[in-house]
């Protein structure tokens, strides 16, 4: 699939503090918006955005306590897709170590966390995670 150029991009450097996600969400939304997207389309943007924004306050432990947001509508001549980009200087985290909840295990533990990525991928259309010493960066994109 081609991903075109960005015809818009918004940037944001937001504190890591639980509420701000509603900042980003809605700056993710308001593009999902723009781009007309179907109101569920727009929901699952939304959601992912949060998702993604709570996943790094809570597990990044990033010294400087930042998260950075750019959101971009993508294409050629229209927008075809959005580009939703969360990153943070946190520790970083292997991905692939990161264990699938199961609902029936979730059902009887105590502990019912531990969806954030999965949900973020059952949202997106395309879910790409870069992780390593110096941060994670989450990239999520929804088509039109």
């Amino acid at each position: 699939m081609v991903e075109g150029s960005p015809l818009r991009e918004v940037t944001l450097r937001l504190p890591m503090l639980l509420g701000n996600e509603i900042e980003a969400s809605e700056a993710a939304t308001s593009m999902a918006e723009e781009m007309r997207m179907s109101p569920d389309k727009v929901d699952e943007v939304r959601m992912a955005v949060v998702e993604a924004f709570i996943n790094a306050v809570e597990h990044s432990k990033s010294a400087d306590g930042e998260l950075f947001l750019s959101v971009a509508m993508l294409g050629d001549k229209q927008p075809e897709r959005l580009c939703v980009t969360v990153r943070d200087h946190g520790v970083g985290f292997r991905p692939e170590a990161v264990e699938k909840p199961s609902i029936a295990d979730k059902f009887q533990s105590d502990n019912k966390r531990g969806w954030g990525l999965t949900i973020m991928q059952g949202l997106m259309d395309e879910v790409k995670i870069h992780s390593g010493a110096h941060g994670t960066t989450v990239v999520m994109y929804k088509s039109r």
